[in-house]
């Protein structure tokens, strides 16, 4: 199948490879641009472990600090690979998302042990931190990077739309998915969505799409890398 991936540049090349194994043609066409921070302010003093909810959150905290000694509590598995691949060696993985993780928080950590600290996007919502701040513990924020939205469609997704050869595009936020609705309009491209299958991490994601008219929009059972993979899979055997 031939399969559009909207992710940021470097989540879209680590899914390419994985649908190029599987024995499908990926076309990689960001929607985000990853902005890294770099003069963010770090304290990592008296901190028991890091929150990490995205992969990219982690990329920014490895540039950002030489520790590496100290815990990361990651949102799922994609970020606990980033975790380890910048360098970390004591990593949990909640297996889930932000609800999933700070309930596994509370299980791991304890509010008198030290802060937590939250390696964040610009974009993130506050619901982690609410949440485990309404527990007893001390939060401790810091924005490490950017997730900035495209204007237009990326040449390769427009390229793709225009052939009518697309059979899947996988969408792994409800924000990309307004992005992309929003470009496809704007392109004047809407009605060809009606020729492929809309692969989304979310419900959330899915309704994101509305109005716009797939061949079939799936949604995947948990907010994670395998779970898209197997709508790949469903998808191909239709």
């Amino acid at each position: 199948m031939r399969i559009l991936i909207t992710r940021p540049l470097d989540d879209s090349e680590a899914t390419a490879a994985k649908l190029r194994a599987l024995g499908h043609e990926p076309i990689v066409a960001p929607l985000l641009e990853i902005r890294f921070l770099d003069n963010a302010e770090i304290d990592l003093n008296d901190v028991q472990a890091i929150l990490a909810t995205s992969a990219n959150g982690m990329r920014a905290l490895e540039r950002a600090t030489q520790i590496r000694d100290i815990p990361i509590f990651a949102v799922g598995p994609q970020t606990a690979e980033a975790a380890k691949l910048a360098g970390f060696t004591q990593i949990k993985n909640a297996k889930g998302d932000g609800a999933a993780l700070a309930e596994a928080a509370m299980n791991w950590a304890k509010p008198g042990d030290g802060a937590l600290f939250h390696a964040q996007g610009k974009e993130t919502k506050g619901g982690l931190a609410d949440v485990l701040k309404k527990h007893g513990f001390e939060i401790r924020e810091s924005v490490l990077y950017e997730a900035a939205a495209v204007e237009h469609l990326p040449q390769a997704a427009a390229a793709a739309l225009q052939s009518g050869g697309l059979d899947a595009a996988m969408f792994y936020s409800p924000r990309s998915a307004r992005i992309f609705f929003k470009c496809v309009v704007n392109a004047g491209l809407a009605q060809t969505t009606s020729g492929f299958a809309a692969l989304c991490i979310s419900k959330a994601t899915a309704d994101a799409l509305s109005p716009l008219n797939f061949r079939a929009i799936h949604v995947a059972g948990r907010p994670d890398q395998d779970a898209m993979l197997r709508l790949v899979a469903e998808a191909a055997r239709l």
